[in-house]
């Protein structure tokens, strides 16, 4: 079969541009209604995406009392919630949701996802996050966020024993033999016995077996040690690269780590976040978008700029009209930070324009134009090694959404770069990849004996 592209809606709020709210054609609501996420999901299900993506914040952006006065950041719905209320209103979409585990426990973690899969008939990913803000950290008795190098041990370890839960049964534990009395084979069940530097797990899991063979274990870190953790166990990567190049980088690299654990380089789907603004020609795209860019307050987008870096670099001491210095480094988001060096160096960008670039894509991937402008740039990403598919970051909802769906859907299904119809029921159907019942030997987690009854 001709390989085809992913697509994955990232649904947040009114729409990704910082000024998302302010356009006529959103609804901004601070509860965040549910028949909004829902309308957005159904438009992603029509045009037979693979997932839509539930971001999360633990906290409201007060770091910045420009950014939680001036968006629509301030709230967000807990995504297990919702995404428990999209899995009994739509029927073959997939749904990702953000946990994070440098606050939550592992345990919770993979029962919380693995009762969602179960809910949902096998459609459901977990995104790993490590958070990235103080605000996060002082929600759950830290007085700082923990360091980097830190936060990706804890995340490390927190995968192992999330994957380790989902594979305490056996697919066939449950004999349920009316006729004999046994209903649970007890050789089939599986203690984690769990004993590790942040986490000591018992186990199983009491949450029966995944309809899709394991729920779909998705990352999002681009650091190094983020990448190493993809490689070992994501299925998924939504991935932050605005040029082409740093794609193919971060490509190669990626699934060039995979040998190591034992895993061919199609067991991972690496899709970027796009932000894509199109129109029937290219003209009326631009003007769509320069219209949002107009509704940005320069203050906002200093504000935009300064909470990608972190609160550990003073945007403050750097005039505007000069370059990002290339010297800077942070504790916060590493891969950010990296992209705005990137836009700097080859768009000869200053600190003022770094601003109105922050409130559009935030260094993810963007593009303005036609269907076939648009296509073209996927496209191009797609067979040249830099992406899987894409995460669509749609500038404003729904409208946003719609255009994508009515307009370059079309474009890419005529040249062959997407399915025409769903071929299975589950989200591991819809990305290609295997059960992963077979990938047992992949990971590096020391599963106890099965439990036998005492003497």
């Amino acid at each position: 079969m001709t390989r085809q592209m992913g697509l994955g809606l990232f649904v947040l709020n009114t729409g990704h541009h910082a000024a998302s709210w302010r356009d006529p054609d959103t609804t901004p609501d601070p509860t965040i209604p549910f028949r909004n996420v829902l309308a957005l999901a159904q438009i992603a299900e029509r045009g037979l995406f693979d997932a839509v993506f539930l971001a999360d914040s633990a906290a409201s952006p007060d770091s910045s009392t420009v950014v939680l006065g001036r968006t629509d950041r301030a709230t967000f719905i807990e995504p297990s919630t919702m995404a428990a209320a999209l899995a009994v209103r739509t029927d073959r979409i997939g749904i990702v949701i953000t946990q994070n585990t440098t606050y939550d426990q592992p345990y919770h973690v993979a029962r919380r996802v693995a009762a969602l899969d179960q809910l949902s008939g096998g459609r459901i990913g977990c995104n790993l996050v490590t958070g990235v803000s103080e605000s996060e950290a002082r929600n759950f008795n830290h007085a700082s966020m923990p360091g980097h190098a830190e936060r990706y041990r804890r995340a490390d370890e927190f995968a192992e024993v999330v994957l380790g839960l989902w594979r305490s049964w056996d697919p066939d534990a449950f004999s349920v033999d009316r006729a004999s009395g046994q209903y649970l084979d007890l050789a089939k069940m599986r203690y984690l016995n769990h004993q590790g530097a942040h986490f000591q797990v018992r186990g199983p899991l009491n949450v029966a077996p995944s309809p899709q063979g394991l729920p779909v274990m998705v990352q999002a870190g681009g650091s190094p040690p983020g990448r190493e953790l993809a490689a070992r166990v994501a299925d998924m990567v939504y991935s932050v690269q605005g040029g082409i190049d740093s794609g193919r980088e971060f490509y190669a690299d990626l699934k060039g780590r995979m040998a190591a654990y034992g895993r061919a380089p199609d067991q991972l789907k690496i899709m970027p976040g796009l932000l894509a603004v199109v129109a029937p020609t290219r003209a009326e795209a631009e003007d769509k978008y320069a219209r949002l860019q107009d509704l940005v307050d320069p203050a906002l987008g200093l504000a935009f700029l300064q909470g990608l870096l972190g609160p550990d670099i003073d945007l403050s001491r750097y005039p505007l009209d000069e370059p990002l210095p290339d010297d800077l480094t942070t504790n916060f988001g590493v891969t950010q930070l990296a992209l705005l060096k990137e836009a700097t160096l080859k768009g000869g960008m200053t600190l003022r324009q770094l601003t109105r670039f922050a409130t559009g894509a935030r260094g993810h991937l963007f593009m303005c134009g036609s269907p076939a402008d648009v296509v073209d740039g996927m496209e191009e990403r797609f067979t040249t090694g830099a992406a899987d598919g894409f995460n669509l970051m749609p500038a404003t909802n729904p409208g946003g959404v719609r255009d994508f769906v009515d307009l370059v859907v079309p474009e890419l299904q005529r040249r062959g770069l997407f399915r025409t119809a769903y071929a299975g029921a589950t989200l591991r159907a819809h990305l290609g990849l295997a059960g992963g019942g077979e990938m047992a030997s992949e990971l590096r987690v020391e599963v106890g004996d099965s439990w036998q009854p005492k003497a």
